[in-house]
């Protein structure tokens, strides 16, 4: 996290604030872990205020120095007392009275003799500091702390990208690089980028919102689980974050965990009731519920089969339509909500021969049909026509013959702009009109106007469901040198090791359906590479840096053998090689590049297992069950798997190298 110090400099009133910076605040912030910046540390040609105004805004933490009545520091206490409710602690020295302003708010006082820090109490007071800057820290959603947001309990904090800061743009610049990373491991559909990503959004200020992408981004992956992982570190940043919450709603239930979900919404609908999107996420849920329980998990259902169970299932149907309907006539415009319940009612009628709503029908139908003419007529452009199109085509299903239909959805496919994800979503809502042979004519015709439109497009690369998935870590050839023994540079190790990896593969018996991640380092990384080849396994390399980079300090050193296994494992037909920084960047200042990379091929290995089984991810391990070297090592793997419920097999190399 970023500290903002705001203080006097040089030496006034008889105190040296520069020493005060360099042998009391700034060491002991740093040794919480903070970073640490004073704005006379800025270098650059400018104005210092610029670089000021966007700390006051963005730094995590203000730590100000009120020793003395700097105006300076007062002004910008004020600022930021302005700007945010928290993040602000109060230091002092000398002082024997506060302003009125500030006199009930909590401050530290520490000791100054012959105007420098106290080296008797030096130790003491950095420890007093630490502590109360990382409580502030920990209580971020307690109590207010600013008394201008705490006296004005309905002042609510700016937008912050509403207010970069002139040329300041340092902060912003680290998050759009962040973003755009996060966008691209959409694009490739690679969940296990975004899991790295997620817990590296550089401003903590902003970090709420990084969350929420990438909880986002792994939903519309197919990613629940771990899209709920980040909502839930989006909600502990701030419990009360409306689209957060609604993310956690629509995720409980895409976990088919409909109960928990149901009263997750529920309770979201009590607290906001005129909030159209909130009631329709509700609906959503309920819709869900419904759907599955009377598709279940029998793909060989009949028609009637379907249409009776649905049909049983009255009562989960009509509380699906109920805050879909509350939604639109809340909200018109919120065309969304009004063709889910049109649809449901008609649904209604059709499985219960209910006719009691037809004027309600009719009455819904016109007014869906006048929002979604009104979002249509304020000249938007074209391609955020396509939901409103699409929608006036889920009308016309419903109520028109089969020219009308299919000119709407072709009116909607025009405008698509070929996003696969989108049209294949409007395909599915016709699947549940289908399954119950609601109007199987119209809907058939509605549906092959998609299946023309995704047929032209080429499929996104939906991750491949394996049988299993086979993640490795192990030891390197042992450096020369080494006075701790590990994997000898000796062919009768490299033997011994590589039969131990391939029984255990026979035994779990790996094949052709089945998926291996590794490393490329010399030992146990290339030797379980080729076992997984042999087998005709596809196989992900994932190395930390550029392969030059990556070949002289991981593989060249342990000779030519090594190097030629390199080559012969990536030119293999059935390995993919990705290399960190070409893929999601370098490993960010204070990252060790191999704890990341293996985090990386840990994420990327869970992500390839069905939903919910994570027995299927199993984790070969070459190892002394030792403390690693440094971060990153095959302990490191071994204790991220076992907290992510993978299954772990320890190929024990005290025991296998006494043979």
């Amino acid at each position: 996290m970023h500290v903002f110090v705001a203080m006097p400099f040089g030496t006034k009133e008889g105190i040296n604030f520069n020493k005060v910076y360099s042998d009391l605040i700034k060491p002991a912030l740093e040794e919480e872990g903070f970073e640490v910046f004073r704005a006379d540390e800025e270098q650059k040609a400018g104005e210092i205020r610029t670089d000021m105004f966007q700390e006051l805004l963005l730094a995590d933490l203000v730590v100000a120095d009120l020793s003395i009545d700097n105006p300076n520091v007062w002004y910008e206490m004020g600022v930021r007392h302005a700007l945010r409710s928290r993040g602000i602690v109060q230091i002092n020295s000398k002082r024997s009275y506060m302003p009125f302003d500030v006199y009930t708010d909590r401050k530290l006082s520490y000791n100054i003799r012959d105007g420098v820090p106290d080296k008797e109490s030096l130790s003491k007071d950095k420890a007093a500091l630490r502590t109360m800057c990382r409580e502030t820290m920990l209580s971020w959603y307690g109590r207010k702390i600013s008394p201008v947001y705490h006296l004005l309990p309905y002042l609510e904090e700016p937008n912050w990208k509403k207010l970069q800061v002139g040329e300041a743009k340092e902060f912003w610049e680290k998050q759009w690089a962040w973003e755009s990373k996060i966008n691209v491991a959409r694009e490739k559909q690679r969940p296990g980028d975004i899991l790295v990503l997620a817990n590296e959004a550089p401003i903590y200020a902003l970090r709420l919102e990084a969350y929420r992408n990438a909880g986002k981004a792994l939903m519309d992956l197919g990613q629940f689980s771990f899209g709920l992982e980040q909502i839930e570190k989006a909600l502990a940043m701030n419990p009360k974050d409306m689209i957060a919450s609604q993310y956690k709603g629509i995720l409980l239930g895409r976990c088919k965990k409909f109960e928990l979900a149901k009263e997750w919404m529920r309770s979201l609908v009590q607290e906001n009731s005129r909030d159209s999107e909130t009631l329709a996420l509700l609906g959503r849920v309920e819709k869900n519920a419904w759907v599955q329980a009377w598709r279940g998990e029998d793909n060989e259902k009949t028609i009637e089969q379907m249409k009776d169970d649905a049909a049983y299932e009255e009562g989960l149907l009509r509380e699906a339509i109920d805050p879909y309907y509350q939604a639109f006539v809340l909200e018109p415009i919120h065309y969304y909500s009004g063709i889910n319940a049109l649809t449901l009612l008609h649904l209604l009628a059709y499985l219960t021969g209910d006719i009691t709503q037809s004027e309600k029908l009719k009455a819904l139908e016109g007014g869906i049909r006048w929002a979604i003419q009104s979002a249509l007529s304020k000249g938007t452009p074209s391609f955020k026509d396509y939901w409103a199109r699409v929608s006036l085509g889920d009308v016309e299903v419903l109520v028109s013959d089969t020219p009308v239909i299919e000119k709407a959805y072709k009116y909607a496919v025009a405008v698509s702009e070929n996003n696969w994800f989108d049209l294949d979503s409007s395909r599915q809502q016709l699947l549940i009109l289908r399954d119950l042979g609601f109007r199987p004519k119209e809907v058939d015709a509605a549906i092959k106007v998609f299946d023309r439109a995704l047929e032209k497009i080429q499929k996104p690369e939906i991750r491949v469901k394996p049988k299993s998935v086979f993640l490795f870590s192990g030891h390197m050839i042992d450096a020369p040198g080494r006075t701790d023994p590990r994997f000898p540079n000796d062919k009768k190790y490299f033997d011994i090791a590589a039969n131990a990896i391939a029984a255990k593969l026979d035994e779990l018996g790996a094949g052709k359906e089945d998926i291996a991640l590794c490393g490329g380092a010399c030992g146990g990384d290339l030797l379980f590479a080729e076992s997984v080849l042999e087998r005709e396994l596809h196989l992900q390399i994932r190395i930390p840096f550029e392969e030059p980079t990556f070949l002289r300090k991981s593989v060249s050193f342990a000779g030519n053998i090594w190097q030629d296994k390199f080559y012969k494992v990536k030119n293999n037909p059935n390995t993919t090689l990705y290399v960190m920084p070409d893929e999601i960047g370098a490993a960010p200042e204070g990252v060790d590049a191999y704890a990341r990379d293996n985090l990386w091929q840990l994420y990327t290995a869970l992500s390839l297992k069905p939903e919910n089984a994570p027995e299927r991810v199993r984790f070969i391990c070459l190892w002394n069950r030792k403390e690693s070297d440094g971060p990153g090592g095959t302990k490191d793997m071994y204790e991220q798997i076992s907290k992510h419920l993978g299954r772990a097999y320890v190929l024990d190399t005290n025991e296998l190298f006494k043979k």
